[in-house]
């Protein structure tokens, strides 16, 4: 299965990034901390020229924090000026570093007259929206647990010397690495039009029996953990009551309870990538 997804508002948003980047004195990421070089968008090294640039890593309460810890070294050593941040975007006290990391890095702004302006960007399903209710202290963005949520961009005045620009969710048009399009259907950044829900759920048993086989064995409740992902996944769709008539496990319906449960961190701390594993 090849997985490709690029809704028309995307490039839509893209336009209006670059439009909008001259106005900016610094530019946020927001990344999914079990996927921060699939989440990234290579288009916003670009878009975002020269200006101070933070790396959120969101969603770290769900990721491996052994893993994470190693990103952030990874991302702070690159040599490229970057700072990043790992946090829960629904915790308030957790986001609340992030205006003062952001003061940090352009000093010169956030005064009265002078606000600091940063634009915040992400693809779908990071928490870009969640992240910016949380620091607001309000719903403003829209939150939901499908991608391409937001549709267009806004400003919202923080109050406290930080002015964010929102825009929406944008990934790159032609999602060639592969191995990273299925990470990022497998976090649930992929619509499902654009996504095969067994072949998804097949690429994460098979990563979790590599690198998580104690979570997965502990979670479906499995003794003895089969040879191939096939196995394990017709061992987790006959456990949890997914079957057809006559009794054939259902690969769609357990392909669902699996990735369901992946997302939601019902099996555990789980990264899909560690900082070795991009180019």
């Amino acid at each position: 299965m090849n997985i490709k997804w690029f809704p028309g508002h995307m490039n839509t948003a893209r336009k209006q990034i670059a439009e909008a980047m001259p106005k900016i004195d610094l530019a946020i990421e927001v990344l999914d901390a079990r996927l921060p070089a699939a989440s990234g968008n290579p288009l916003l090294a670009d878009l975002r020229r020269q200006k101070p640039f933070i790396k959120v890593l969101n969603k770290a309460d769900l990721a491996d924090p052994q893993v994470t810890g190693n990103w952030i070294r990874y991302f702070e050593g690159s040599g490229r000026g970057l700072r990043a941040l790992a946090i829960n975007a629904a915790n308030s006290k957790e986001a609340a570093r992030l205006p003062k990391l952001c003061r940090s890095l352009v000093p010169q702004r956030g005064v009265p007259g002078r606000p600091l302006r940063v634009m915040v960007m992400g693809i779908p399903n990071v928490g870009k929206s969640t992240l910016i209710n949380t620091l607001a202290g309000k719903r403003i963005a829209r939150v939901g647990d499908r991608p391409a949520i937001t549709r267009s961009a806004q400003q919202i005045d923080l109050r406290n010397g930080v002015m964010l620009f929102d825009t929406p969710g944008i990934l790159w048009p032609n999602l060639e690495d592969q191995q990273g399009a299925y990470c990022l259907a497998a976090s649930g950044a992929i619509g499902d039009n654009a996504m095969d829900y067994p072949s998804v759920a097949r690429f994460a048993v098979d990563y979790l029996m590599k690198r998580y086989p104690e979570m997965l064995m502990r979670r479906y409740k499995i003794t003895t953990l089969p040879a191939t992902a096939d196995q394990v996944l017709e061992e987790i769709g006959r456990r949890r009551g997914c079957l057809e008539a006559g009794g054939r496990v259902d690969a769609h319906r357990t392909a669902e309870v699996l990735l369901r449960d992946l997302q939601s961190g019902r099996i555990g701390r789980i990264s899909l990538e560690t900082p070795s594993e991009p180019d």
